[in-house]
């Protein structure tokens, strides 16, 4: 019988690791929490929730998107000048975000994420965006790290269905409703009575596209 001798086991770098890209930009953040802050975008490509309403779906499928290494990616946040990067998709959760996040934290620059949190968590982040979506229920590890709880409102029935998760994260998470964009007209009216009755939520809004940036 033999033993493997696992000092001689390949480990692959953090900044080796590669990721498929769809897009990078740097911008101001025009949603949630956060909205006014600039900070540097990385879309990541590859999702398996299917929003019937997404505006990217272009991401959905991670093998139209080139293979980038955390090196580059990190190269081109701190090229642009970025105190911040935003980790999104896609759904960026599909892969381990450790060698990513590790290596923007290295070069002290703060990492946020915005996901539907359909599978496990991962990575070191300092702002965690949760948007859950109906279409895949989210996985259980997400609601403790939820720093925000970001519901978007397509329907009336999904003011409801985002109290129930709200009830799930910590007591820290701020609590955003966000009309989606091509609904915005039927639906703000009724997210704006409802936060007047639970005043614990806020109304976010797409400031970005009003401002016409990425």
């Amino acid at each position: 019988m033999t033993t493997t001798d696992y000092s001689e086991v390949h480990v692959i770098p953090d900044a080796a690791v590669k990721y498929p890209l769809m897009e990078h930009f740097y911008t101001i953040q025009g949603e949630g929490a956060n909205t006014g802050k600039p900070a540097y975008f990385l879309r990541l490509g590859g999702c398996d929730v299917g929003c019937v309403w997404c505006d990217v779906k272009e991401s959905w499928e991670a093998e139209k998107h080139p293979p980038v290494s955390v090196k580059q990616m990190v190269h081109w946040v701190k090229q642009a000048g970025a105190v911040r990067c935003v980790i999104t998709g896609g759904e960026p959760l599909i892969y381990d975000l450790g060698p990513l996040t590790r290596e923007l934290k290295k070069h002290e620059i703060e990492t946020m994420i915005e996901t539907s949190g359909a599978h496990p968590f991962s990575g070191e982040f300092d702002w965690v965006c949760f948007s859950p979506k109906k279409f895949k229920n989210p996985h259980e590890s997400i609601y403790r790290y939820a720093d925000e709880l970001k519901i978007i409102v397509y329907h009336k029935s999904d003011l409801a269905w985002g109290l129930d998760h709200a009830s799930r994260v910590k007591k820290e998470c701020r609590l955003f409703f966000q009309p989606e964009w091509s609904r915005e007209k039927e639906m703000l009216p009724l997210i704006i009575d409802f936060v007047k009755q639970h005043p614990a939520w806020t109304i976010s809004l797409q400031t970005h596209k009003y401002m016409d940036i990425p």
